[in-house]
This record gives structure tokens, sequence and C-alpha cells, in this order.
């Protein structure tokens, strides 16, 4: 299973709720790589979506502890449940958030990352991959730059013992 993220310099992921800094390639990145994909998305994540609304063109798998029904996704009440159903997938990533990522993550291999070179307020974090010793960037990725901010897309995997 893979993850998508964007972090900050600090690894941060957001502040009250949502990313306090974008970067449209960013976005496209994302749709680009979760396009036709098995998503597996927090409840508070997906409040913060356009509309509040599950993402076209994936099937979302809504991780929560509520029995909340919620038109175009399938809720899924534990990790293993969302990894189970994720097993007959032949693209699925975790895309946040805070909670989902780290519930998830026993059961992630490869994380996308778009590291995004800026110091923010951050409230929430993403592991930070390279001081783990079980994950190594597998591809740097280019500096890029989008209105005075510098980012790259890397891909980090987790070493197999």
């Amino acid at each position: 299973m893979d993850a998508i993220v964007a972090v900050y310099s600090d690894w941060g992921i957001g502040a009250n709720g949502t990313q306090p800094v974008l970067v449209r390639a960013d976005r496209r990145h994302f749709r680009t790589l979760t396009d036709g994909a098995t998503v597996v998305v927090g409840r508070r994540t997906l409040a913060d979506f356009p509309g509040g609304k599950p993402l076209k063109g994936r099937m979302n798998l809504l991780l929560t502890r509520r029995s909340i029904p919620v038109e175009g996704a399938q809720t899924v009440n534990s990790p293993s449940a969302a990894a189970e159903l994720c097993q007959s997938c032949e693209r699925a990533f975790v895309i946040g958030g805070a909670q989902v990522y780290r519930e998830m993550f026993p059961y992630i291999d490869r994380v996308y990352v778009t590291k995004i070179e800026c110091d923010v307020q951050s409230d929430v974090f993403f592991p930070n991959l390279d001081a783990l010793p079980d994950w190594r960037v597998t591809d740097p990725g280019q500096p890029l730059c989008e209105d005075g901010i510098a980012y790259r897309f890397m891909t980090y995997e987790r070493v197999k013992p």
C-alpha cells in the first residue's frame, strides 16, 4: 500500500485543519497519482475536500470509528479492515489526515512525498522518514519552484528485511 503526502520542512502536514501553504503542482501531482485508485481518508480530511465530498474517479474508503454513511464512500472502522479491502485493489493510497497516516503506517510500503521548503506553524505531522532507519529515498526528485516556494516530488520505500 502507498501513501501520498505534502510535508513542510519540519514534516508538518497542516495547521488548524488545513494546509497553510499550497502548491498547485502538488495538487495536480496528487490527482495524477491517485486517479482511478482506492484512497483511504479520514473524516476530517474528507470534510476539507471541496464540498466535503469524496474524491471523484477513485474508490473512497472513509476510515472512522463513527457509523456515518457518506454518499460515494465506503466506511471502514479499523485500519486492518481498510488494509484488507485494499489488498484486492490494483493501487491504493493513504491520503490523510495525520491520525489516518499514523494508524495505517504499518501497512504502508511506499510514500510519495512532496517536500515543500518552508517553515510554517504545523500542528499535525507525518513521521520523518529521513530519521527512520527502515525507510530510504528511492527517488529524490528534482528541485522545483512555484510562486517563490521551493519543493520537490520524492519517493520513499520501506526497507524490506
